[in-house]
């Protein structure tokens, strides 16, 4: 069985099981109880380091069923050469909490499709970040729940993508949750990204900013998250959000919630707002 190694374990999250599963009962232990009007189909959470994004996430996670069969996890792109919707076709995750089956039977059914835009790579999976941080918050909360990582760049091809999930989870009639994986605004000059400059004024900007990006994902509006974000650059994985929003609407969502929403600075200052991040957990159900 082909078994994805973790790369960012001890860096982004604890290295080994205990310390995990400790920092991911504080976490959960935080979120406060809240209703919805249906079950849980879809979100959107962040991928920075569990120490900055960690709280964030847990809003979503808190309310997915323990008994989700497949979690399929759509995740943003920071390396090239990854030009369209890619998946991880089978094996599994390794984290330290133990290894994490993928759903290869899920996997084939997307890909085999004769109009598929999905394809099959395990390079585009080998060093990206923003799905392996997901993998124990799965593990943790759902333990018999398979994935499927799947990577989607920010292209066209993320809308379609999203449909043929929906179609694909349909066939199998499997009991599935979308989860995308997005961080917001990178902002400040370490990012290349400070038109008012530093300080309040540059966190004021990156709510701003933000609250658009958030408002549209919310109202499950795919093509409008993805003309947002690349006209203001409020996302980093806006393919991964666009599909989640098509696959989860393809299974009969109809609305949106913005669950939790905070940045780096607000979670960690040190100092006046200089560089920071923007992170934000949104449930489809």
């Amino acid at each position: 069985m082909t078994i994805r190694r973790p790369s960012v374990a001890g860096m982004f999250y604890p290295g080994d099981a205990t310390a995990c599963r400790q920092e991911l009962a504080r976490y959960l232990d935080k979120v406060p109880p809240g209703r919805l009007s249906g079950p849980v189909l879809g979100g959107v959470v962040p991928h920075a380091g569990w120490v900055y994004s960690g709280p964030t996430a847990a809003h979503l996670y808190a309310r997915v069923d323990p008994a989700v069969e497949t979690v399929v996890l759509l995740g943003a792109v920071h390396h090239w050469g990854v030009d369209a919707p890619s998946v991880y076709p089978d094996g599994a995750w390794r984290s330290p909490l133990g290894d994490c089956l993928v759903d290869g039977e899920l996997a084939d059914a997307l890909i085999s499709s004769p109009d598929s835009v999905v394809g099959s790579s395990r390079e585009a999976h080998a060093h990206e970040h923003s799905i392996e941080v997901q993998v124990p918050f799965v593990q943790y909360l759902a333990p018999e729940a398979r994935i499927l990582p799947l990577a989607v760049p920010p292209s066209r091809l993320a809308l379609t993508a999203g449909q043929q999930l929906a179609r694909a989870i349909l066939g199998l009639n499997r009991r599935a949750v979308m989860i995308a994986s997005s961080d917001l605004t990178h902002y400040g000059p370490r990012y290349g990204i400070a038109p008012v400059g530093v300080g309040e004024a540059g966190l004021a900007w990156t709510h701003e900013n933000d609250a658009r990006l958030l408002e549209l994902a919310a109202e499950m509006a795919a093509d409008g998250v993805m003309a947002e974000a690349q006209a203001h650059h409020n996302a980093c994985g806006p393919g991964a959000v666009a599909a989640a929003i098509q696959a989860a609407a393809g299974l009969g969502a109809t609305e949106g919630r913005l669950l939790h929403y905070t940045t780096s600075h607000e979670v960690l200052p040190q100092g006046p707002p200089t560089d920071l991040v923007g992170y934000g957990a949104i449930i489809y159900y």
